[in-house]
């Protein structure tokens, strides 16, 4: 059987076409949307506090942010994404730290400021 130059170029056709379709379904878009929340989650850490009770997981989450950039730059879509998301993990982290720390900083207050007011009333109570 011999094959038909018609059928070698159908054939060759369908194979590019299919290698074609392969490359597009690898593509992934740029992940924007991710670079965004894990911006708006840094910018909600630092406006918590984060400076001062979390910089470790601060300085992590912005490190991310920036190596996500910069793979979004190359290209690389899929790890800047993953890098993305885990700055904002990091930030969430750094502002929970923050939150944290000022309820515990509250609740000292209330306590010395109930220790006091007890003083006082023992003083007002004993002659």
């Amino acid at each position: 059987m011999s094959l038909k130059p018609g059928m070698v170029l159908k054939a060759s056709a369908t194979v590019l076409f299919l290698f074609f379709l392969t490359g597009c379904a690898d593509k992934v878009p740029p992940p924007t949307r991710q670079i965004t929340l894990a911006t708006q989650a840094i910018a909600q850490a630092e406006s918590s506090g984060a400076f001062e009770s979390a910089p470790m997981e601060l300085k992590s989450a912005r490190d991310k942010l920036s190596l996500a950039q910069r793979a979004m730059e190359k290209e690389d879509n899929l790890k800047a994404g993953r890098l993305a998301d885990q700055a904002m993990i990091d930030a969430n982290l750094a502002e929970a730290k923050a939150r944290s720390a000022k309820s515990q900083k509250t609740v000292e207050e209330l306590k010395e400021n109930i220790r006091a007011l007890r003083e006082e009333v023992d003083r007002k109570v004993s002659p």
